[in-house]
């Protein structure tokens, strides 16, 4: 550093020679000086130079023209770009495919970045990756292989769509279109038939024309009957300039296109007596207001007011006289193929039928009553078509009925089949419902597994549940080949007691749980003899509940999961030695030594044997308490200890002992 201004370093000058530079040097100065520092103030604010379509917005005072300040700055893109923002609240075109939010342009950064530079491009379009149906109007067919710019061309874009395009060159932008056809294409029909091409044309081949696809009932002249069949060909021929005519045809009178095969014979108009639905169905209407039937013997009523005067005037020869006294003098051949034939009337349709509909008939279920079979129970309550199936001419009326298998099919698969049922329902049900049924408890005591206990109140479909063995339709079970227990019950105990289960009952078969349990309650074990196990309960121990021996696992309540062959029969398993173990050997306190399981007192221990100090004389009256007072804490119990008790008589008695009563004169 010199220690000189700027001013002074680039003239040369110290400061107070300043006054004389010219004026206009001066300002020339200063003027650069105020530039440099705007330039380095507007790039501290910009991130970078903007793009050329944005170039007219550039400078430090324009910010706000795109930016919106004041609490968190957002982006005013679609402020601008009216037409994408309109296009964004229809939900219509590419930007609304993105989920884009209408009324906000926070996400057109995401695809448009700003101030890269003048160069920098804000829209990329990769054309051939392009997804047309993003769109809304995927491109199928011919329209696949054109380029973009066939269809996009300013040509196409109408006036209104114009006037709100942001994008001067209108070849430059995509927007504009409508998907109507004739945006793009000429119509041929001029109007005529509507501006949805697609309702008869397709996107492969326009001369493909899809009959099926166009309603001709927007037409004047709607097709009805059998001209909805004919070929569109055949009405529109070719004009003079050999192309099909859609307008300019004649259709007032039907011989604008027919010819009349009657050649003049009748004045009036072919649809008096002829319609669309064929030329042999004659109008019965242009008939009746000429010629009044009910004048006749046999006035026409119901259904047959709607025949066709053919049916009935075959030959055509109306002065020709016709049976009619009997349904079936019209009627043949006999649609029940006789079944009826033997009635009293000969089975005359009349009988169940009238003239204003073949259905429903009228034999109802007091009818019913006077044939063979009366209809009972659930069986008035039946549609007839429950029954008699309808197979048109095959149905049959005349059916077996001595078995209810003659019409239900076997629901049980053949368990009741032989003897003692042969498959009669009715020893179980009624024809009032197929449940309940009627078998009782006093039948269910005729059978192999007569009810007792608790069985007695179990219900039916405990034990008789639907199994999938049968075929070809699931049934449920009612006859078991093994009747034993776990037929039904699974073994709680898996296995513990097989070999008891096995033993034999006075009726020959297997004891199963019954060797232990009674049908009276699962609880109830009397029929178990502890003292045929390795362990007979003598003494206190029958007093014993099961479950302080045998112990549950996982802390369970009850025996369900409980090893009985586990149980230890040596009393220090079970017991706690009470003694502190002074009596153990090997750390193991055996009881029985001195203990039996008649009761815990008095205790057998012989003191005569299994100490050095007999008990004879006076001593032998004296309680065990009197001579061992020793006590001692164990595990937070206060224990009586036997060792060491001294022997001297001092000890006991004091000092002054009589001689009489010496240890010597006592042992």
């Amino acid at each position: 550093m010199t220690g000189k201004t700027r001013i002074e370093q680039q003239t040369g000058e110290p400061c107070h020679h300043l006054h004389q530079f010219p004026f206009a040097l001066l300002r020339t100065l200063f003027g650069l000086l105020f530039l440099m520092s705007a330039t380095a103030v507007a790039a501290q604010i910009s991130p970078g130079a903007l793009s050329r379509a944005h170039q007219s917005l550039g400078g430090p005072t324009n910010c706000a023209s795109c930016h919106k300040f004041g609490g968190q700055a957002a982006l005013k893109c679609l402020d601008c770009h009216t037409e994408i923002a309109s296009r964004l609240n229809q939900h219509a075109g590419l930007h609304a495919t993105y989920n884009m939010s209408a009324g906000t342009s926070r996400e057109c950064a995401k695809c448009h970045s700003e101030h890269n530079g003048e160069d920098f491009p804000l829209v990329k379009w990769n054309i051939q990756a392009f997804d047309h149906r993003q769109t809304g109007y995927p491109l199928e067919g011919k329209h696949a292989g054109l380029s973009c710019n066939r269809c996009h061309a300013p040509a196409h874009i109408s006036p209104q769509e114009q006037s709100i395009i942001k994008v001067k060159d209108l070849r430059r932008t995509y927007l504009g279109l409508s998907t109507n056809c004739a945006s793009c294409h000429q119509d041929p029909h001029n109007g005529r038939l509507g501006n949805t091409c697609q309702q008869c044309h397709n996107f492969v081949d326009w001369k493909s024309i899809d009959a099926a696809r166009f309603n001709h009932s927007i037409t004047r002249y709607p097709l009805t009957g059998l001209h909805a069949l004919v070929g569109c060909a055949k009405c529109h021929t070719p004009g003079s300039d050999n192309k099909p005519r859609y307008t300019g045809i004649a259709f007032n009178t039907c011989s604008d296109c027919h010819n009349d095969p009657h050649r003049g014979s009748f004045s009036q108009t072919c649809e008096s007596c002829h319609t669309t639905g064929g030329w042999k169905k004659v109008s019965l209407q242009s008939v009746a207001e000429k010629f009044d039937h009910s004048r006749t013997k046999f006035p026409l009523k119901g259904k047959h007011e709607r025949v066709s005067c053919v049916q009935c005037h075959a030959s055509g020869d109306f002065k020709k006289p016709l049976a009619f006294a009997r349904c079936m003098d019209c009627h043949k051949p006999d649609p029940h193929g006789g079944q009826f034939s033997k009635r009293a009337d000969g089975g005359e349709c009349a009988s169940c039928h009238t003239v204003e509909g073949w259905k429903p008939s009228l034999f109802t279920v007091k009818d019913h009553a006077s044939t063979a079979y009366p209809l009972k129970g659930g069986h008035a309550r039946l549609q007839c078509a429950q029954c008699h199936t309808p197979k048109g001419k095959e149905t049959l009326f005349k059916m077996k009925f001595e078995r209810c298998t003659d019409c239900h099919s076997d629901r049980h698969a053949a368990q009741f089949a032989g003897a003692p049922y042969f498959n009669a329902c009715d020893r179980c049900h009624t024809v009032d419902s197929y449940k309940p049924s009627t078998f009782s408890l006093a039948q269910h005591q005729q059978t192999r597994f007569i009810l007792a206990g608790g069985h007695i109140a179990v219900s039916c479909a405990d034990c008789h549940k639907e199994s999938g063995s049968f075929q070809p339709k699931p049934a449920v079970v009612y006859h078991w080949v093994d009747l034993n227990c776990t037929t039904c019950h699974q073994d709680p105990h898996k296995g513990q007691f097989k070999s008891r289960m096995q033993q034999v009952k006075a009726d020959g078969t297997p004891a199963g749980c019954e060797a232990c349990h009674s049908t009276t309650s699962w609880k109830e074990l009397s029929r178990f003899d502890h003292a045929t196990t390795k362990f007979p309960l003598v003494g206190a121990h029958r007093a014993t509940a099961c479950i302080d021996c045998h112990k549950p696992p996982n802390l369970e309540t009850k025996l369900i999961n409980v090893d009985f062959s586990s149980a230890s029969t040596k009393c220090e398993d079970c017991h706690a030695d009470a003694h502190g173990k002074q009596f153990a050997k090997a750390d193991i306190t055996h009881c029985a030594e001195c203990h039996n399981t008649a009761k815990w007192k008095p205790a057998l221990f012989d003191h005569e044997v299994r100490t050095s100090f007999p008990l004879r004389g006076a001593h032998q009256n004296v309680r065990c308490g009197a001579c061992h007072k020793s006590f001692r804490t164990v595990g937070g119990k206060n224990v009586l200890f036997y060792k060491p008790t001294p022997k001297e008589c001092a000890a006991c008695h004091g000092a002054t002992i009589p001689a009489s009563t010496s240890t010597k004169s006592m042992y």
